[in-house]
């Protein structure tokens, strides 16, 4: 599951893709069929990243992604207007060891609402860019990456010492 580059942004309803950066923040685009585009000043706005969203668990917390590949595999899956304890019995098997406490029926309705709209997404298929680049990577030997290791800092003593001078 591709989810790299897609945002919730605090008070927009829906999900955002990340289009463009700019000195002032994002320029987002809607996942919806408006396509609406907007600029997210990060000063105002919070953004979070869907890949690193996570839930509180009891002794870890879950991630989002593991969530959702979960409810793929689920039977059915029932629809964000439903009861909360229809709702709280549907995360006790996709999430199993979520705190019961700490993530409310408003958290599994928006993640509910948030699968309903990624799953029909090419994106949500896809397979992440690290895990394929990862597995594509052929290993190479210790002593070239221990060359590489000895060159590094040199060149950012450099580049400081450069910056000294400059100032």
């Amino acid at each position: 599951m591709n989810l790299l580059g897609i945002v919730a942004v605090s008070g927009k309803p829906g999900l955002w893709r990340a289009l463009a950066q700019n000195k002032a923040g994002y320029i987002l685009e809607s996942l919806d069929a408006h396509k609406t585009k907007l600029v997210a000043n990060l000063s105002t706005a919070k953004i979070a990243a869907l890949h690193e969203i996570t839930l509180f668990g009891l002794d870890d917390d879950i991630k989002l992604t593991d969530v959702f590949e979960r409810m793929r595999s689920a039977s059915s899956v029932p629809d964000a207007k439903a009861d909360g304890k229809k709702l709280r019995e549907f995360f006790r098997e996709v999430a199993p060891d979520h705190d019961e406490e700490k993530v409310y029926a408003s958290d599994m309705k928006k993640v509910i609402v948030w699968y309903q709209s990624l799953k029909e997404l090419p994106l949500f298929n896809e397979d992440e860019p690290g895990a394929a680049a990862a597995d594509a990577t052929p290993a190479e030997p210790v002593g070239e990456s221990a060359k590489i290791e000895e060159g590094a800092p040199a060149k950012l003593q450099a580049k400081k010492a450069a910056a000294k001078k400059a100032r």
